[in-house]
């Protein structure tokens, strides 16, 4: 086990939700961090809040800014001479069937949570390559290992972030270079609310799953957890866990699971 004290983190969307709550976990086990989202002055209440605030960095970034991911990657290394872990965790989710929702809030889906993650995991690669070391840690989803009703966006993205860094890992490891997955199920979080709706407009409603998910706190120990044993994938949630081995040995009878468990 290697321990992630004093490791040097760049989190996204860590303004709110899963991101918020590693930034501080992290940061009480004596990270040095770069927290990022769209919203600085959000990023300015989490790092008052962190332990050691003078050991966090904010860097404003937009994942729908692909164009400058190497500027901002080069920022984010000058702050403190060093990125050890890169924790791609920013993202947008989606409540709307397939047959209501407009084209555009599929490409939005894409360029956020997809291209914008690859974007910037392209851009510190060459950096992790030659320091012969790095950990990407990806958030994805229960959601990227099977699907659920009016999350086809949401669930076809994250299933392409499994197979990009399931390659990546092959491809790397001999640079001492690492991936762990985090597949979270239901998590206390804004998702719900923020995620998109037919037209591409904030759904702004809470749902019951996430309501009584577990807490941001809790996921953010266990991904320090996974990230010190060098896990390649890991999942976090409750009963909805099974899903994943149901799908794997049983798909049609987890296709009548979903289809009755009308979770929206």
């Amino acid at each position: 086990m290697k321990r992630i004290n004093n490791k040097i983190v760049w989190v996204t969307g860590a303004s709110s939700g899963i991101g918020e709550a590693l930034a501080y976990a992290l940061n009480a086990k004596g990270c040095k961090l770069i927290i990022s989202a769209r919203r600085k002055e959000e990023l300015e209440k989490v790092k008052s809040q962190c332990t050691t605030p003078e050991s966090v960095a904010i860097l404003p970034l937009d994942l729908n800014d692909h164009e400058n991911m190497a500027l901002h990657t080069k920022k984010a290394i000058s702050f403190f001479g060093k990125i050890d872990i890169l924790v791609n965790n920013a993202g947008i989710s989606q409540r709307s069937l397939i047959k209501d929702t407009n084209f555009e809030v599929y490409k939005k889906l894409m360029d956020i949570n997809y291209l914008g993650t690859i974007a910037l995991t392209k851009a510190i690669l060459p950096y992790f390559i030659e320091q012969k070391n790095g950990h990407f840690a990806t958030i994805t989803s229960l959601m990227g290992k099977f699907g659920s009703p009016y999350r086809s966006g949401y669930c076809g993205a994250k299933h392409a972030l499994h197979g990009f860094f399931d390659v990546l890992r092959m491809e790397h490891e001999k640079d001492n270079i690492n991936v762990t997955l985090i597949c979270p199920g239901f998590i206390q979080t804004n998702v719900a609310k923020n995620a998109l709706n037919a037209k591409g407009d904030k759904q702004d409603e809470e749902d019951e799953a996430t309501k009584n998910g577990i807490l941001p706190s809790v996921l953010a120990s266990k991904i320090i957890t996974a990230l010190e044993k060098n896990k390649f994938e890991i999942y976090v949630g409750r009963k909805e866990i099974f899903a994943i081995y149901i799908k794997r040995l049983f798909p049609k009878l987890l296709h009548k699971i979903v289809l009755k468990s009308k979770v929206r």
